[in-house]
Parts: structure tokens; C-alpha cells; sequence
């Protein structure tokens, strides 16, 4: 374990401090470190933003990577954009974004180092070229990095919180406003490890924003935008007010005429600057057939 005293640098956050004292590690890879537990300050779990005192005993423990040989798959994606920085890509459901315990095949991943190759991913282990993610059942886009630059800058505007980020979703129930913040912070279920819940206190505060595109009969399409980026915020946050996402295998538990199993939840625009010349980009993609097809039927009744 690494042991750092603060002598100087107080009234700068955490993750800028050891960034001028760890100079092999970036910014972006110690504030993953402070956010999965691997770095303390006075035996205590803080944040990135946490501002430094004099005195402050600073612990980093190196984490253990196990090598893991990726396996380039022939899966079939669909490219949205892509030059020498970035690739967008429009992610179909049932698709894990990148390999995780017991499942090293069949993710994003594999696909990306077949159609694009490893030497055109940003340099990474286990998630090569992975800026941010989207639930394995959660369809639409995602820009992957290219290399570490680019990987490096759009990270940044992830922790910055300047991405745009736009879903559409279809939730039980009839929102009595047409508009609505939600700003409740969010943790794991010590129950369920497998959800995340709304706490009073522990959590990290989230903080989501909905309007309503249209009404049905015991249905809602919703506009969704978020302000931070918790694990499975809007799932989350749509089942604390009481409008659970249609077909929500794991936060809800409402029938629905459509038959559907996995969250109907498609990320459709993404707005960031170019990693590469800083230009402002923004795309857009519909939701996918069955998705489509059940607002359609909605309509029609």
C-alpha cells in the first residue's frame, strides 16, 4: 500500500491533488480508484471531491488485474459515426457492454475488436476504448475512444457532467405533472446486491429530469435526461415515484400486455465535444422495432 502525507495542496479535490503527485496514473484512472474503494484518506472512504488538508494521510492500494484474453467475435453492430478519435455505435438489447465475471464473450467488446481491431481501442484490459455504459438491456448509443487521448477527453466530460444524455421510456402509470426532477441519492441494496436502491443516507446523490412525450391508458412515454450518471439511475428513480419502466425484470414486478421482459429504455441522443478538434457533435437514433411497434399499438387503441 501507498502512503502519501499531505503537506501542501490543501484546498484542491482528491483526484487533482494525486494527480500532480501520481504522475504515471491519469486524473480519469484515480478517480476510478477513489470510486471503487481503492484509495482513502484517513482510513475513511471519500470522493473525488474531496478537498485536502494538511495532514491528511492518503492510502492507495494497487488493485489486482487479472489478464483476461479478449476474444474478437464476428457480432453484428451497428456503426452510427466513426473517424480516427471515436466510434458511435447503436447498441442492440440483450448486449453486455464489456466483459465481466464468468462472461468474457458475447459483449460489445468482442464486437468492437473484430469490426475495428485492438490497435484502434484506447489501451485497456478488460474494457478497451469504454468511456460509459449501458445496461445489457438498454438499447442506444455509446461512443467508444479510439485511443487514449480520446478516451482521456471524454472521460472528462463524463466526470464534468457536460454530456448530453437523452433516453426515451415507457413506465406503468399516468404522471400527474408534465415535468419532474428527481433528486434522490442512490446505493447498493445490502439486501439484493444485484439492485440499487433510494437511501437517506450513504447513497450518492443522482439526480434525474422527465417530461412527458405522450399519454396512453395506464402507460407514459417519457422523455429522460440525467444530470449524474448512478448504475441503473432512471430504473431506479422511475420505481421510487411510482412509474416503474415496462418490463423492468428486476424493478418491477407489473404485468404488461406487451410481453416484454427487459426494460423498455433506449439511450436516443448523445451530445459531447470531439475529443480530437473540440467541436460540439450530437446524435440521435429511434428506438429499436419492438419498442416501436408497442407505442405504435399504444396509438391505435
Amino acid at each position: 500500500m501507498q502512503r502519501i502525507y499531505v503537506g501542501s495542496g490543501d484546498g484542491q479535490r482528491l483526484d487533482l491533488y494525486l494527480a500532480t503527485k501520481l504522475e504515471d496514473l491519469s486524473r480519469t484512472y484515480i478517480n476510478r480508484l477513489i470510486k471503487d474503494r481503492f484509495i482513502y484518506v484517513n482510513d475513511k472512504e471519500v470522493k473525488p471531491s474531496y478537498i485536502v488538508k494538511e495532514g491528511d494521510l492518503i492510502q492507495i492500494k494497487k488493485p489486482t488485474v487479472k489478464k483476461i484474453e479478449l476474444i474478437p467475435e464476428n457480432i453484428p453492430i451497428e456503426i452510427i459515426y466513426e473517424d480516427k478519435d471515436i466510434v458511435l455505435v447503436n447498441k442492440p438489447e440483450n448486449m453486455i457492454v464489456h466483459p465481466v465475471k464468468d462472461n468474457y464473450s458475447g459483449t460489445l467488446v468482442n464486437a468492437l475488436l473484430y469490426h475495428i481491431g485492438r490497435s484502434s481501442l484506447s489501451n485497456s484490459d478488460i474494457r478497451p476504448g469504454i468511456v460509459h455504459r449501458l445496461d445489457k438491456d438498454t438499447t442506444g448509443l455509446l461512443v467508444i475512444a479510439k485511443n487514449d487521448r480520446a478516451y482521456s477527453k471524454l472521460s472528462e466530460q463524463f466526470i464534468e457532467r457536460t454530456v448530453k444524455r437523452i433516453y426515451i421510456t415507457l413506465v406503468h402509470g399516468e404522471p400527474d405533472m408534465e415535468e419532474a426532477l428527481i433528486d434522490a441519492p442512490i446505493a447498493r441494496d445490502p439486501v439484493n446486491r444485484t439492485r440499487m436502491k433510494v437511501v437517506n443516507k450513504g447513497g450518492r446523490r443522482a439526480i434525474t429530469h422527465y417530461n412527458v412525450l405522450e399519454r396512453f391508458n395506464g402507460y407514459t412515454l417519457l422523455k429522460v435526461s440525467l444530470k449524474t450518471g448512478r448504475t441503473h439511475q432512471i430504473r431506479v428513480h422511475m420505481d421510487y415515484v411510482g412509474y416503474p419502466i415496462v418490463g423492468d425484470p428486476i424493478y418491477t414486478n407489473r404485468t404488461n400486455a406487451f410481453n416484454v421482459s427487459a426494460q423498455l429504455l433506449h439511450a436516443g441522443k448523445l451530445g459531447f465535444c470531439h475529443p480530437g478538434n473540440g467541436n460540439y457533435m450530437k446524435f440521435e437514433v429511434g428506438p429499436h422495432r419492438r419498442f416501436s411497434r408497442i407505442i405504435e399499438l399504444l396509438r391505435r387503441r
